[in-house]
């Protein structure tokens, strides 16, 4: 009897056990339907995707608490938990945001902790992959030129080199980091960043000014940390193609991979462009030959607590060349047909891991190592260098107002060239160079209250060569309500100089390097002040933002092109620098499908150096007064969207020999793109476009290209003014009007 009620009862029970419900609903933006969005239903892995009206159903759910995650190519992921106890279909409707309309998205370069980017004090500037996306490019050198104020600067004709330029400040000025740490710079800075693919990257966070007081060495002028995608987060499976008329070709790979609890995201980054052109008639390449393949690897452990801890690593090998015409890998190195030929060979390691403690104390570390073979024309410069680097740092909260930082650095560079840098004092002896730099950082977040904030921070560094180094930072935050928010900024930085891996105007033409004394560290004083306005309106969303920057730098290195044609003379500046200007920022979302954004910058940047019978001011090279972007993009019916892109530029200083020929100032400029996109259903994008729509091409003409080795430059009949080879003389890049055509697809 006791098995036949157990038999019925069990069987009783099968209908609750099979019972099964639905989630249904419409996810919309700016009132608008949201087609084609990606929905997965965790734990059961269920994926479907909403229709073109933006509608979707989950059928035969069993019941049970589910998360369900709404994401879309270019917009914030959705999480929403809910459970499911009713055969009554559920109504669970979304908001889509756009990724760089989040304004309240998290930020980590201004204070080295998560925070709202509306509550950091620090003003900090976000780009996102959709942004790239606008106009597509093969690495992030070219990507960061889409931020007002933010400029990819070429510095050689002939091989293309260059560095990224903030607020008119040269290159080495700017700190590019890779998940907080120190990855590129010294000996990379020049042909590392275009080693970075744009596949692995979640977002850019760009803050302008000093920051020396958290990241040290080089943060002088501002820095551009790229934060890497989280594996957990990343597409299952992604991929963006694209070639263009000129004959570039670019991939970007990845897959999401999951062993135990640990997610990986594996990455390939390809880009080819072998097509010789001379557009120009001077019998040199416009544009270098490049073949790079870039592999990324990424893995997010999941530790007890919910700790952090992710491993990453990069490996990079690219060869490129540019010169004469008829130029092969025979002639590299030698004096009869030009070259300018680069084999770079790199591998990174970085790592995060929070100690398994009560306190919040984690601990970073990254090792890069960077080996670069070159000749450029006879004149060999064979590299390598090894960056270690190492921090922990103590995250503390104390009560509800003080957030507070404490932490130690140490970072070991290795450097060893064939050039007098790493030679004995007499010269008879190689001596790579190895510096140490070990550092102390405190950092107090105070917020006084729901609108006022101060952050004040304090950095100690102490150089084997030069001593301790001092770096305060201090800054105010006033918001008086959610549409008004004001800061104001003070820091110092500071840079430990190693001229030959920053400045590749050393290495290539023909000029002879003379430095005329033992070189001092740089030191810049820096005041910052924000203003963020949002003008919710009728029609428009529209946001304001406007910063007023002064910077003062002491011991300036500086290049003199100027005294004597044949050589560059370095020294430090017997006087001082300065960049001052303001940039506006404004984007624009109108309640009809049309979004804009809108930079425009002004610059003075200069240097006012003694002479001893008075001063004399000059004004900084490749820094044009007056520089600006725009992104407006219209989106269509059927998923259809145009996106025009582009920068403009005022004139900039450009170095010239005596009695130059060439003008000593540019032109003003533009280089706009236009872009077609159509989405498909299930993460699909075809897009095309035309890249440099009105042909612009500089006329920066190389000096003497006939005879690049000089050898009839003393000639007083065929060369009375003395020119010798020159390919400095540069302000944009010659590749002229071009159309592109590529294809995105990722799987959610």
């Amino acid at each position: 009897m006791k098995k036949n009620i157990l038999f019925i009862l069990l069987f009783a029970t099968i209908p609750l056990f099979a019972q099964t419900g639905s989630i249904k609903g419409k996810i919309t933006q700016n009132n608008e339907p949201v087609p084609a969005v990606s929905i997965v239903l965790l734990p059961t892995g269920q994926s479907i995707a909403a229709d073109n009206d933006g509608k979707y159903e989950i059928k035969n759910i069993p019941f049970g608490t589910y998360e369900v995650i709404f994401s879309s190519v270019g917009m914030l992921n959705e999480r929403k938990k809910i459970t499911v106890n009713s055969t009554t279909p559920i109504i669970l409707n979304i908001v889509m945001q756009d990724e760089n309309k989040a304004l309240d998205e998290v930020v980590i370069t201004g204070t080295m902790k998560e925070v709202s980017r509306s509550d950091s004090p620090i003003p900090v500037e976000i780009i996102t992959p959709k942004l790239f996306k606008k106009n597509p490019t093969a690495s992030l050198f070219e990507a960061v030129g889409m931020v007002n104020g933010v400029m990819p600067q070429l510095n050689c004709n002939v091989c293309n080199t260059g560095d990224i330029h903030i607020n008119g400040m040269e290159g080495p000025y700017t700190m590019i980091l890779i998940d907080g740490m120190p990855i590129v710079s010294a000996l990379s800075t020049v042909y590392g960043l275009s080693g970075i693919p744009n596949s692995i990257v979640e977002r850019i966070e760009v803050v302008k000014g000093p920051a020396s007081s958290l990241y040290g060495s080089e943060a002088m002028g501002g820095i551009i940390n790229v934060i890497t995608k989280s594996p957990t987060k990343a597409p299952v499976v992604s991929a963006d193609y694209f070639f263009t008329s000129w004959g570039e070709q670019s991939l970007d790979a990845a897959v999401k991979l999951k062993a135990g609890k640990a997610t990986s995201l594996l990455g390939v980054n390809y880009f080819n462009y072998s097509v010789l052109a001379d557009k120009n008639g001077d019998n040199f390449t416009d544009v270098t030959q490049q073949n790079r393949i870039s592999v990324f690897n990424k893995w997010n452990f999941e530790p007890k607590e919910n700790r952090a801890f992710s491993l990453g690593a990069r490996y990079v090998y690219e060869d490129r060349w540019g010169g004469e015409m008829n130029w092969t890998k025979q002639w590299r190195g030698s004096d009869s047909i030009y070259g300018e030929s680069i084999y770079t060979k790199r591998a990174e390691l970085i790592g995060l891991y929070q100690l398994p403690t009560t306190e919040r104390i984690f601990t970073q570390f990254s090792y890069n190592w960077h080996d670069q073979n070159s000749y450029y024309g006879f004149t060999p410069y064979m590299a390598n260098q090894q960056v270690a680097f190492i921090q922990t740092y103590w995250d503390k909260q104390f009560g509800a107002n003080h957030n507070f930082l404490l932490g130690g650095a140490f970072r070991y560079t290795y450097y060893d060239d064939n050039t007098p840098a790493t030679s004995s004092t007499d010269g008879l002896a190689n001596r790579p160079q190895e510096t140490p730099l070990p550092g102390l950082f405190v950092q107090d977040e105070w917020t006084l209250n729901e609108k006022h904030k101060l952050l004040g921070g304090y950095r100690f560094d102490y150089d084997k060569n030069h001593g301790g180094v001092h770096s305060p930072r201090v800054a105010y935050k006033f918001a008086p309500n959610h549409n008004n928010t004001v800061r104001a900024s003070f820091g110092t930085g500071f840079r430990v100089v190693n001229l030959f891996t920053e400045d590749h105007a050393a290495l290539t033409g023909a000029r002879d390097v003379v430095i005329t004394e033992a070189l001092k560290p740089e030191r810049s004083y820096n005041g910052n002040l924000n203003y963020i306005l949002k003008v919710p309106s009728n029609f428009a969303f529209l946001n304001f933002d406007i910063t007023g920057f002064y910077s003062y730098f002491t011991n300036k290195i500086v290049g003199d092109f100027d005294t004597d044609p044949d050589k560059i003379i370095y020294d430090n500046l017997k006087g001082h620098a300065i960049s001052q200007g303001v940039s506006l920022n404004t984007d624009v979302t109108f309640n009809f499908p049309l979004k804009m954004m809108v930079g425009v910058s002004y610059m003075d940047v200069f240097q006012i150096e003694n002479k001893g019978n008075g001063e004399e001011r000059s004004q900084q090279l490749h820094a044009p007064k007056w520089t600006g972007n725009f992104v407006a993009t219209y989106s269509f019916k059927n998923n259809y969207s145009i996106d025009v892109t582009g920068n403009w530029y005022g004139p900039m200083r450009l170095p010239i020999l005596p009695n130059d020929y060439r003008p000593e100032y540019s032109p003003w400029f533009c280089i706009a793109n236009i872009q077609f996109t159509k989405k498909f259903t299930y993460g699909l994008e075809l897009y095309m476009g035309m890249k440099n729509l009105f042909d612009f091409v500089p006329n920066a003409p190389l000096m003497r290209p006939f005879d690049p080795f000089n050898k009839t430059a003393d000639d007083p009949v065929t060369n009375p003014n003395g020119y010798t080879f020159d390919t400095s003389y540069n302000y944009g890049s010659l590749q002229g009007r071009r159309i592109y055509i590529g294809m995105r697809y990722n799987l959610f």
